[in-house]
């Protein structure tokens, strides 16, 4: 009996396939895989290349899916989009934590 080194994703609990993944997120999977070109999405390949993806890939297309139809962002601009509110979210967040906690001193009071 032999037994594998890695979990591969298509045996981890939670992985998608491109077929399951495509019609969970209502997407063709021809889109999953031109989104996946643009690097707007990471699967991971097992070792006869087929594409897996984790279940929080799925907020990821659902992402994409609001830019694209809400605000008509084209695909090619869409990663630009979400690394710039990516970056947005990162800052707010730093500007929420205790001036202290950023800084590393002590509160004056």
């Amino acid at each position: 009996m032999t037994y594998p080194l890695t979990r591969t994703p298509g045996h981890a609990i939670g992985w998608l396939s491109l077929t399951s993944f495509s019609s969970t997120g209502s997407v063709h999977p021809e889109m999953v895989q031109r989104l996946v070109t643009l690097g707007l999405l990471a699967p991971e390949r097992d070792a006869a290349g087929n594409l897996w993806f984790e279940r929080d890939q799925l907020l990821a297309l659902a992402r994409i899916r609001r830019l694209r139809t809400g605000l008509g962002v084209n695909y090619a601009a869409i990663g630009l989009v979400i690394d710039l509110l990516d970056r947005i979210t990162a800052l707010e967040r730093e500007l929420r934590v205790p001036t202290s906690r950023r800084t590393g001193g002590s509160s004056w009071t």
